[in-house]
Order: C-alpha cells, then sequence, then structure tokens
C-alpha cells in the first residue's frame, strides 16, 4: 500500500511541509511578525532566561521602578518574590522556567530597560568596592606616613585634625607587628583606633561624596 504523500510545498529545492517548524517559521515571516531565524529565536530566548536569572539579585528599589515604569509586569515581579523563596533544586529549575516564559513577553524597550537596571547596580557596587579600597589606602598611608595627615586635611578639610592625630598616634602605638611577622605575612593587630580611624575616612569621603551630588540651593526664599 503506497504511502500518503505529505501535503507541503517546495522552497529553493527544499520540501517544507505543512505544520512543520519550518513551515510555521515561513508563514510568521511572510506575515511579517517575525524575522529571526529559529538560531536567532533560541539565542534571544537564552538570553532572556539569563536575564531572568540576574533579576532575582536585583535591588529592591530597582525592580520597583521597572514594575512602575511598565517594564516588569506584577506577574513576572512574584514569579521573581517565589523563586528566591524556593530552595528545592528541581521546584526552584521549574520556577525558573515559568520566569523564563514571562521574560519572552516583554518587549525590546523594557529588556533594554532591565539591562540598564542591571548595569546600575553593577557599577554601584563596582564603585562601593574602589571606596573601600581607597578608603584602606588612605588609613594605611595615615598611620605609617606623617606627611599623610596634611594631605588628608587639604583634601578633606571638614575633618577633626586633632581626633585624627590622635587616632593615629594610638594606632601606631598598638601595632606591635614586629619586622619577623611581616616577613611571614602576618598583618597587622586590628586595634579600636585602627579601625576607628578606617570608620572616620569612610565617614569623610561619604560626606565629600554627598557634597559634590547635592545642587547648591538658594537660601533665600523665592517671592514672587
Amino acid at each position: 500500500m503506497s504511502r500518503k504523500p505529505k501535503k507541503g510545498y517546495f522552497v529553493r529545492g527544499q520540501f517544507v511541509a505543512e505544520g512543520s517548524e519550518l513551515d510555521l517559521e515561513l508563514k510568521a515571516e511572510l506575515k511579517g511578525t517575525d524575522g529571526l531565524s529559529r538560531t536567532d529565536r533560541k539565542k534571544d530566548s537564552d538570553d532572556r532566561q539569563d536575564l531572568g536569572v540576574d533579576l532575582l539579585t536585583l535591588r529592591t528599589e530597582l525592580m520597583e521602578r521597572l514594575n512602575t515604569q511598565g517594564h516588569i509586569t506584577d506577574q513576572l515581579r512574584e514569579a521573581l518574590a517565589e523563586a528566591r523563596r524556593i530552595t528545592n533544586f528541581e521546584g526552584k529549575r521549574r520556577q525558573m522556567q515559568y520566569v523564563g516564559k514571562l521574560m519572552r513577553k516583554l518587549s525590546e524597550d523594557s529588556m533594554e530597560a532591565v539591562k540598564d537596571a542591571l548595569n546600575e547596580q553593577r557599577m554601584g557596587s563596582t564603585k562601593d568596592t574602589l571606596a573601600l579600597h581607597l578608603a584602606e589606602s588612605w588609613r594605611d598611608r595615615l598611620i605609617d606616613d606623617d606627611a599623610a595627615l596634611q594631605e588628608w586635611i587639604n583634601e578633606f578639610p571638614s575633618t577633626d585634625s586633632q581626633q585624627l592625630r590622635a587616632l593615629v598616634r594610638q594606632a601606631r602605638k598598638d601595632d606591635v607587628t614586629t619586622k619577623a611577622d611581616i616577613a611571614k605575612g602576618l598583618l597587622p593587630r586590628q586595634s579600636r583606633s585602627y579601625r576607628e580611624i578606617f570608620q572616620l575616612i569612610k565617614e569623610q569621603m561619604n560626606l565629600a561624596d554627598d557634597a559634590a551630588h547635592t545642587p547648591e540651593e538658594d537660601t533665600e526664599s523665592y517671592k514672587p
């Protein structure tokens, strides 16, 4: 008994069966609804799934901003919150598949907004790390070099210089690390004064940063 031929058509010499994945792709292209190839769609789907995973770490205020702007739906936000709560591996995997499905519904504008929010968070983390290293560097210089104190005062004039000098003197007294200890790679003992210098430095750096980003305001009230 002869096999009934499949319904379909030929495109560039290739037979396309009706209802096949290739058939659906070609029909979508003809309608102008999708110009992506199967490979491109797979990559886009994977990228959106990965972004969904990244969104699990997004800070609350950034998530709320995306939601307020209409880039993240309540449904997606709730799905992400549920994924954070799930600890079971298989349960979390299924939940993230659902998150990926919701991510695929986002518009390109919303996708760009999500990427911008994640980049904003990453830049903030990088800035905090750099500030921490800078504070550590200043602390070590102040303890090791007398000239560093005047440099600090010149750059951060609001610092209580007497308090800082007293803390530096005490930190030097408290440091009983010997040359042998240094040769062994041992770090100086972190005394209370050592920690207080670090806190003072961070506070002054934060004050200077806030002042640099606060616009000057006219102290006189405006009267029409």
